[in-house]
């Protein structure tokens, strides 16, 4: 009888694009979305929570990439003939579902913020991942591009309350209507030209990655990148990629200059001269509310890739430099984006409504938090307490419950006991601030002794020793004490 083949184990790794996160990256996290839900909040925006999955016509086909449709997402079909579902690949497109199918109950317009994870079936790379974070804002059924300027107001706010100060970012405002009429006037309007308008907009996103010259070739016959792969381009003549190049290289040293060129950019197109009206007025707005260019300016340059936006779109840049993988210093870049999308909803009830939102990327904020050091990376672990005699649990476990309800972190240690040395390794691991100690003579004089783990890891590092002697990183306090000391301690290292 042949040998049964012993089925091999399966690897203990994350999927290839997804990661795991532990502690101070999930508490940051957390933190930062409940920074930004307050700004919301406090524009006077409503929390929504939406399902994670959607029906794939739901979704639509709005990915960069049109050459691939369906393909940039997660999707699966239920049964044989059945619907097709897939994970969300943003927050707005589960939006529109949402407005649609409860607009008798919604108030008009619908204000709302929502956050959480996002699926998108990229190539992953470096800081790129399949799954991410997104905290949107959005306003549903007004047609006012006021609404467009309250965004990028609260957009600048929001940046500011997170921990990016004044100078270390820009929010940079354009108009698809402009662009939209930039390409009539390069002759590529109508349906025939779709295609090669698809290539254009991909190609203008890539300015801050290819630079000019990268996306004239992208605009002509096409671009061979370092590794040998070749990106088809739109096949412009030179004149029309003139056209598209002026349109990029449009933006002034203010708002009003900058909406002069566009304006004579698009002569002779009707929504390219609405596109400009409508930036003009966005500017005259957050000019009045105090949002000059030091926080928020008019550039040509934004294009956003994804394919439902109809008018104002808005990215926020980080201006301040990091250094890559390499070594080489280079700007952190975009962090969030939106725009105006009319006729998303549209696709539900056959009527047009108005909309507009921003996207925050949580992750790649938080990553640049990380990189100016702004945030440490790291979590204050709980007090443990320790256990010196196994058959008195209950009083430790007492211990930890005073500390509890006095809004201290704490844990008893659960591990094997009988070697004390691990257990302070093991506070250690964890990162705990204090460790308590309490073995049978202690607790028959009614004493605990603390133990200051991080006063003791510094005097370890530097103290001589008449320091260590007059700063005890360990001390003896009466147990009716415990949790007066334990404060004092966390609040002398807070």
């Amino acid at each position: 009888m042949a040998k049964e083949k012993k089925q091999p184990r399966p690897k203990a790794e994350a999927p290839k694009g997804f990661r795991d996160y532990f502690g101070a990256e999930v508490a940051e996290r957390n933190e930062m979305l409940a920074t930004i839900a307050g700004v919301y909040s406090r524009y006077g925006f409503d929390p929504l929570e939406t399902s994670a999955v959607e029906t794939l016509e739901a979704l639509g086909k709005y990915l960069p990439d049109v050459d691939r449709p369906h393909a940039g997402v997660f999707a699966w079909q239920e049964e044989e003939g059945g619907d097709w579902l897939a994970l969300r690949y943003d927050m707005t497109a589960p939006l529109a579902r949402v407005a649609a199918q409860f607009r008798n109950d919604l108030p008009n317009p619908y204000r709302r913020y929502t956050m959480g994870p996002v699926w998108r079936n990229e190539k992953p790379g470096p800081g790129r991942f399949r799954q991410f974070y997104q905290c949107d804002a959005d306003t549903v059924g007004a047609a006012s591009v006021a609404a467009d300027a309250e965004i990028c107001a609260m957009l600048a706010d929001t940046l500011e309350a997170v921990g990016i100060p004044r100078g270390d970012y820009i929010v940079r405002v354009n108009n698809r209507k402009v662009l939209n009429g930039v390409l009539e006037v390069a002759g590529l309007a109508g349906d025939d030209k779709e295609e090669a308008r698809g290539i254009v907009l991909r190609a203008i996103d890539k300015l801050d990655k290819f630079g000019a010259d990268g996306v004239r070739l992208l605009l002509g016959k096409g671009r061979l990148d370092e590794s040998g792969d070749f990106t088809e381009g739109a096949g412009l003549s030179d004149e029309q990629a003139d056209v598209i190049m002026a349109f990029m290289d449009a933006r002034r040293t203010d708002g009003p200059a900058t909406v002069a060129r566009l304006s004579q950019l698009v002569a002779g197109s009707a929504i390219g001269a609405d596109g400009v009206a409508e930036l003009e007025q966005i500017a005259d707005l957050l000019a009045a509310q105090g949002y000059g260019p030091d926080r928020i300016i008019i550039d040509p340059s934004v294009v956003r890739g994804l394919g439902y936006y109809t008018g104002p779109v808005y990215e926020a840049e980080l201006t301040f430099e990091i250094t890559d993988e390499k070594g080489r210093p280079r700007q952190f870049g975009s962090v969030a984006g939106g725009g105006r999308y009319d006729d998303l909803v549209k696709r539900f009830t056959g009527q047009e409504v108005p909309a507009t939102g921003v996207s925050i990327g949580v992750d790649r904020l938080l990553a640049a938090l990380r990189a100016k050091g702004r945030i440490g990376g790291t979590m204050e672990g709980p007090v443990v307490v320790t256990v010196m005699d196994r058959d008195r649990m209950a009083d430790y476990q007492s211990m930890a419950s005073e500390l509890r309800a006095a809004g201290i972190r704490a844990e008893v240690y659960l591990g094997n006991p009988k070697n004390f040395g691990n257990q302070l390794k093991y506070a250690d691991k964890r990162q705990s601030p204090v460790a308590i100690i309490q073995g049978s003579d202690e607790a028959a004089r009614g004493v605990v002794q603390i133990k200051d783990l991080v006063l003791g890891a510094k005097l370890a590092e530097e103290a001589t020793l008449e320091e260590w002697k007059s700063q005890p990183a360990q001390t003896e306090v009466s147990r009716s004490d415990l949790v007066a000391e334990v404060r004092a301690i966390l609040d002398r290292h807070a």
